[in-house]
This record gives C-alpha cells, structure tokens and sequence, in this order.
C-alpha cells in the first residue's frame, strides 16, 4: 500500500470515526437500537452538497446538515417515546422516509461537486498535490473537538442524566429525570454526528448520492465493537478513544485488503469484505472471553 493510499484510507476512516461516536451514543449510551443512520448519513451529504452547489459557505452547509440530522434522529425518538413505536421500527420508517427527503433535496440522485469550494479549499489552494496531506489532518482535528467535546458533555449534569437514562431508565425517572427528554436529545445529538460525517464526505469525494449511506449503520457498529475489544474499559473518554480508533483500524483493514494483490480482491468485493469483517468484529468479543477462561489465560 502506497502513501497516498494509506492516507485515503484514513481520511474515510477519520470521517467514519463521527458516524462511529453517533452510533456509540445511541447503541451503547441510550440503549436505542437506531437505523437512522443509513438515512442520516446521506441526508447530511444532500443538504451539504445543495447549499455548496449553491454558493452557500461550507462551513454553513456543514452546520446545517448536522441540524438536519439531529431533527432526523429526533423524529425517530419522538416516534418511540411519543407515539409508543418499538425503537427499531420507528429508525426503519424515518429512514425509508428519508431517501425520498434525501432526493426531494437534491433534486436527482447524485450532485457533483467538482470545482466547488469545500472547507478545504482554503488550505489547499489551485495546487490539489497536497490535498492528500491537508484533509486527513483536518479532519484529524475536527474528530479531536469532537471527541473532547462529547468527553466534557457526558461528564455534566446532562450527560450524566443521559447516561442514567440509558443504563436503567425506571431508576432514571426516579431520581427525576425527563428520560424521554434525554432520548430526544440524545438521538439528535448522535444523528447531528453522523449528518456532519456525511457532509464532510461528499467534500472530500467530490459529489453526493442518495444511495451513499446503504450500510452506514454497519460500519458503525463494527468501529464501536472493535474498539471496546481493543480497549475494553468503562471510563467514557477511553471508550470515545476506543471508538475513534475502532473506526481507523476498519477502514485500514478494508484498504489493505483491496490493495493485496495475492488474494485477488476488486473494488465490487467492498461489500463481501465489509460483511467478513463486521462478522469477525462480533465474534472477536466471544473468542477474546473464551481464552481468557482457558488455564494460564488472564482473567
């Protein structure tokens, strides 16, 4: 794997650190089984991709994607704590809902935004030579703010409450907190992220597509479940750490396994390799337990 290669790799990677804390906040810190993602994700691309085709400043467009993906994400909770919708099936009917939003938006399936400013426009200048370098350090520094800043969040009052909220809600309500009103606010915070992750892709791919966000929730999980098998630990600023490097190390493993000529593998098996590794993601927990119980294994 060449440089450039590397650096690519870590640039989706480093965008897919975002969907993963999105994910993270609403699996493992509200407990609420979420599809919302495959929608949010490309909803954050269209909206992003709309106003900068539009002549709108990118830093607004990336600001109003992450609105729309925390409305998203909100309706999906009100569905469930309003309405009495079962959690997965509220994220599946927002979801459905929003490809057609998502093409509403654009206006067709796909928006290309060559030769439109981005957010790394600035920094690069007409000469694109550096662009490998430029983008994976930014974005680099925006997962940084946005990893300390989930950090100080859920060690306030607010974050805590949330917390609670997900780790047993009737013991929340008891102690007096509007654990429905945790749920809103978690769920749009978590979309918010993943929203902000699709606008930053379709900068640095150069377009948008509706169908951009098929399988969002998936890597997603396996950046969360590889980083609390890399780092198992329940101190909330390890396990944001764990989540971050989680999604690194997957889309490190994807390049090198299209960039290894011996095993034969093409672009088309991006599917195939991504299901193989999801597969071993959750299973690597188990295999790690069950060693651990052997003799001379630690415990």
């Amino acid at each position: 794997m060449t440089l450039i290669a590397f650096m690519g790799a870590m640039e989706i990677g480093l965008i897919f650190a975002l969907v993963a804390l999105g994910v993270l906040i609403s699996f493992r810190i509200l407990d609420f089984p979420d599809l919302t993602a495959d929608g949010s994700f490309p909803l954050g691309g269209a909206v992003a991709a709309t106003l900068i085709a539009g002549g709108h400043d990118p830093w607004l467009a990336c600001g109003v994607a992450a609105l729309a993906g925390a409305a998203s994400g909100w309706l999906t909770a009100w569905l469930n704590v309003r309405l009495g919708i079962l959690q997965l099936l509220a994220s599946i009917l927002v979801m459905i809902a929003l490809y057609s939003i998502n093409l509403r938006i654009m206006g067709a399936p796909n928006m290309p935004l060559i030769g439109s400013p981005t957010i790394f426009s600035p920094f690069i200048g007409e000469n694109f030579d550096i662009a490998w370098q430029v983008q994976p350090a930014m974005l680099a520094a925006l997962i940084v703010v946005a990893k300390l800043g989930l950090d100080v969040f859920f060690a306030s009052q607010a974050g805590l409450a949330m917390r609670a909220t997900g780790a047993n809600a009737r013991m929340a309500r008891a102690q007096g907190i509007a654990t429905e009103r945790m749920v809103l606010a978690g769920m749009a915070l978590s979309n918010a992220l993943i929203a902000l992750a699709g606008a930053l892709y379709v900068q640095t791919q150069g377009g948008a597509d509706v169908s951009m966000g098929v399988g969002t929730i998936v890597v997603g999980l396996a950046a969360v479940i590889i980083g609390e098998t890399l780092l198992p630990s329940r101190t909330l600023w390890v396990i944001t750490l764990a989540t971050v490097l989680g999604a690194l190390l997957y889309r490190l493993l994807i390049a090198l396994a299209l960039n290894a000529d011996f095993i034969g593998l093409q672009a088309q098996d991006l599917n195939l390799i991504t299901a193989l590794l999801v597969g071993f993601a959750l299973v690597l927990p188990k295999l790690k337990a069950k060693l651990a119980r052997k003799p001379g294994g630690t415990r």
